[in-house]
């Protein structure tokens, strides 16, 4: 079994309206404290793993955020090397950062690279200055094109942009000139994901009062549509639903792992874990995360045992968005025939695989294909 670790960086310069992730600024923190011993109790925490699993061969680590690369690098790469000594990494293993793009230098790129990251995705989000205004991120357009250079100076292998569309105000157009914007820096990969209002964020409370218009599912198949005919035609190829790689080598291949329920463990505040069907998640915080592990004590708030059943919706949901399709024998077989008659999936070999129209429908069609 494929085994990853995710490891959770829950710092973050501000706090964007939209954004429902386990963040904090350091002015919630008080100043920032617990930014200084986050790589401390990080490695105390991968400790915590090894005792608990031994020693288990990595093929992908994922630094997630937040926003990692506020961090000095040095702490990014203590933490890498922690996983890597205690665990042990794969050849070849996959070791991701998220950055924002105004949140790097030529310098900190290079010394992430020479200790051992190889992959690092951007948050773009949009190159149109009042769609960023609206999501209430504070990064110059400009900065992008920078960022990649400098990552592909600093020698990363891969290199990927993060893109959102259906902000309130966000014209076709404007979608159109993000996309062409992403493409003019030939990203090795592209995710681009719908706006989704989450409840108890400011954009939520925003949406609620009618300060902001909510996303229009007509405009998202849209927008969704031409992210498809742009990326494509620039020789990206869509390998599951959101997400897009211009080789099979520049797949995200700890997404990847996330989708075929492998095992992972995820170390952080808030983050979460899986392995052999054993699902537990942290104590969100970071003075009680920390504080846990300071007195050697486990940080998981809880944990569950997924049942057969709950293993089966998973496999559904998530294998049938991947463009290896799903296969034949998990679907209820009394919709099957309906499903491909309608245009949304074809068969290939004992595999169904969303078409265009299908993934534009795609949690439609789990409930159909779902006993």
């Amino acid at each position: 079994m494929s085994f990853g670790v995710y490891v959770h960086v829950p710092f973050c310069a501000t706090r964007c309206g939209y954004c429902d992730f386990n963040t904090y600024t350091a002015t919630e923190l008080g100043g920032g404290g617990a930014q200084a011993q986050w790589a401390t109790y990080a490695e105390a925490e991968v400790d915590l793993a090894v005792a608990a699993l031994g020693p288990r061969e990595v093929e992908t680590v994922f630094f997630g955020g937040g926003t990692p690369t506020l961090m000095p690098p040095e702490d990014l790469v203590r933490v890498l090397g922690a996983v890597g000594d205690r665990f042990g990494l794969a050849p070849g293993a996959e070791v991701t950062t998220e950055a924002n793009p105004d949140s790097v230098t030529p310098a900190s790129l290079a010394a992430l690279r020479e200790g051992g990251f190889t992959r690092i995705s951007f948050g773009m989000q949009s190159a149109v200055p009042h769609v960023l205004a609206v999501l209430e991120r504070t990064h110059d357009p400009a900065n992008v094109a920078r960022a990649v250079a400098w990552a592909r100076e600093a020698g990363f292998e891969q290199v990927s942009l993060d893109l959102i569309y259906g902000t309130a105000g966000e014209s076709l157009a404007d979608w159109r000139t993000s996309l062409e914007a992403a493409l003019e820096s030939a990203p090795d990969h592209v995710s681009a994901y719908s706006l989704i209002v989450e409840s108890g964020t400011r954009l939520a409370r925003q949406v609620r009062s009618g300060a902001v218009a909510a996303p229009e599912e007509d405009d998202l198949a849209d927008k969704y549509l031409l992210a498809d005919e742009l990326l494509t035609a620039d020789g990206l190829e869509w390998y599951e639903v959101s997400n897009w790689a211009r080789t099979p080598a520049a797949r995200c291949r700890h997404n990847e792992l996330y989708w075929a329920s492998a095992d992972w463990w995820g170390v952080g505040p808030g983050a979460h874990s899986h392995v052999a069907g054993e699902r537990w998640w942290n104590v969100k915080h970071p003075t009680a995360w920390s504080g846990r592990l300071a007195a050697g004590e486990s940080p998981a708030a809880g944990r569950e045992t997924l049942t057969d059943e709950d293993r089966h919706l998973e496999r559904v949901m998530l294998e049938l968005r991947h463009r290896s399709g799903l296969p034949l024998d998990l679907a209820d077989p009394a919709a099957v025939d309906d499903v491909v008659a309608r245009g949304l999936v074809v068969r290939h070999d004992d595999r169904l695989v969303l078409t265009r129209d299908g993934r534009l429908l795609a949690d439609a069609v789990v409930r159909d294909l779902l006993p």
